[in-house]
């Protein structure tokens, strides 16, 4: 009997499918979004370093540059989200999330952080004291401004503490199933810490319900690398990293949809999963011999960049002037155009005068 080759043919999205996954490790994940927020299902890589401007453009924010990506799309500018809530996950690529959440690759994964969004949001919300939270406990890095102050200050956010926390009665190890974890072991009881915390961030909410209830929006930024020391200590082969990623992926899925609730559908919640950054996380610093140096003259006579808010202040001072220089006219020929006969104050004041004179 004769061979016969079989040769199966695959369509290019397959290989463009393949290509996407192998090229684009880690993910982007919108778990809870609300109907003004309007994420586009589609497989279009969103640059790792322009995350905090999507996060401002979610928001309802103004961004220096145009972000040209295809996955946002315009909503309803007038009912934007109270909150927004990005999760940070490192040590893996992709978690097994429910499959209602939309999920984009991220091109050009580096390190960033929300502090341009949490500044625009005192600047514009300053009187109003909104809550910010930005929380790393591996690092024990910890930012909290506003009214985060006094309603998170009885948040563990230190190792010592977050032992402590998860050794109380009302831990999340009295209902949480560990399988194979153990809380002997100290990178099992890091992992389950951060859990804890994503658990008392929702209890000291829904203690303070008055906080998701007022009009400046509310910004939640979590790093969880638990699951990577899980991944160096166990291996990712073993069952507990398996283990873990699963417990991590059902809670975060609990604390989106409490989140949510919280703030009465008006809060987006998204993870991303970073298996490793492309580059260092380096903050660049100057000396001050370098800020002493004077600034060189323009020598090809270029414009300077304008501000974003630019168009803003000229549209105001604008249709102000126009609505004067229009005041001015109107009251103008008013006035010219007065009849004599009227009871006015002006000219009973000159019809004496002449009477006298």
């Amino acid at each position: 009997m004769a061979n016969v080759a079989i040769t199966q043919i695959r369509s290019p999205a397959f290989y463009e499918g393949n290509l996407l996954s192998s090229v684009f490790a880690n993910e982007f994940n919108v778990l809870r979004s609300p109907e003004s927020v309007i994420f586009r299902q589609g497989s279009w890589p969103i640059p790792g370093e322009r995350i905090p401007d999507l996060a401002a453009l979610s928001m309802g924010f103004s961004i220096e540059e145009d972000l040209a990506w295809p996955g946002l799309a315009v909503g309803n500018l007038f009912r934007r989200p109270r909150a927004t809530v990005l999760v940070t996950v490192t040590g893996i690529d992709k978690l097994t999330l429910p499959e209602n959440s939309i999920s984009y690759p991220v091109e050009n994964t580096v390190p960033f952080n929300l502090d341009s969004v949490a500044n625009t949001i005192h600047t514009l919300f300053s009187e109003e004291t909104p809550v910010v939270v930005q929380l790393a406990p591996s690092e024990e890095r910890v930012y909290m401004v506003g009214k985060a102050n006094s309603v998170f200050e009885d948040l563990s956010v230190t190792q010592r503490q977050l032992r402590n926390r998860l050794f109380q009665d009302n831990s999340i190890l009295a209902s949480l199933p560990l399988n194979s974890l153990s809380r002997n072991n100290e990178v099992d009881l890091l992992f389950l810490s951060e859990l804890q915390i994503l658990q008392d961030i929702t209890s000291l909410l829904s203690r303070h319900k008055h906080l998701a209830k007022d009009h400046s929006p509310d910004l939640y930024s979590l790093e969880l690398s638990g699951l990577e020391e899980i991944g160096k200590r166990y291996g990712e082969d073993s069952q507990q990293f398996k283990d873990a990623s699963q417990i991590l992926a059902d809670s975060l899925q609990k604390f989106a949809d409490k989140m949510y609730n919280l703030y009465g559908g008006s809060a987006v919640v998204e993870v991303m999963t970073v298996k490793t950054y492309d580059t260092p996380f380096v903050r660049k610093s100057r000396s001050i011999l370098e800020t002493s140096k004077t600034i060189p003259e323009n020598q090809y006579n270029i414009g300077y960049p304008y501000n974003f808010n630019y168009a803003v202040v000229f549209n105001i001072c604008l249709w102000i002037m126009i609505a004067l220089i229009i005041a001015v006219i109107v009251i103008s020929y008013n006035l010219w155009n007065m009849d004599p006969g009227y009871d006015s104050i002006i000219y009973r004041m000159t019809n004496q005068k002449i009477r006298m004179d």
